[in-house]
């Protein structure tokens, strides 16, 4: 798969609209707590990856590709609906339909656990890169974060079980990627 293209667009309006932690500095981001299956915590932003995918698959359309690539997981993540298999499916569905353009939106993450994903970065030579040069903190701190928030937990525990188990880790990447294809 080969990228046709990369653009950069403005999505400021997104605050105006969606409250969240993540989008009002007077909502504080909670620290990590285990939380109930369902519980929606307060940085989830309402309507985000609507938003996200829709003007990816807008700009897709202008430069003629068909493929849209999205990093949501559902094995191992905050519990945000946006993010699950059945969403994306949907919202594919309706883009495609709305656009009369079959649109193919691909989750390679959507499997994956967090170490599955560590395991993916060092298995492409990047486990260094994505570690010291991505950001998934929900108080914006690039690389290990602040370590508090519940984003930091589930990248930093699946780091650490990553680390601690590489071989088993990497066979069972391994065996997902096999069977996905």
């Amino acid at each position: 798969m080969s990228v046709k293209s990369h653009k950069v667009i403005d999505i400021r309006l997104l605050n105006d609209l969606a409250v969240s932690s993540l989008t009002r500095s007077n909502i504080d981001v909670p620290e990590y707590e285990p939380h109930e299956d369902g519980d929606i915590p307060n940085t989830f932003v309402p309507g985000r990856n609507i938003v996200f995918l829709t003007l990816a698959s807008i700009y897709a359309y202008k430069v003629h590709a068909n493929t849209v690539i999205t990093g949501v997981c559902e094995t191992d993540f905050s519990g945000y609906p946006d993010c699950r298999d059945e969403f994306i499916k949907a919202l594919n569905n309706a883009v495609s339909l709305g656009m009369n353009k079959n649109m193919h939106f691909k989750t390679p993450l959507m499997w994956l656990t967090k170490a599955e994903t560590w395991a993916l970065a060092d298995s492409m030579g990047k486990l260094y890169f994505i570690s010291d040069e991505t950001l998934t903190c929900y108080n914006g701190v690039k690389s290990h974060g602040c370590g508090k928030c519940d984003s930091c937990h589930l990248r930093n525990k699946g780091l650490n079980e990553y680390l601690s188990n590489k071989d088993e880790i990497q066979k069972s990447l391994h065996k997902k990627q096999t069977l996905a294809m």
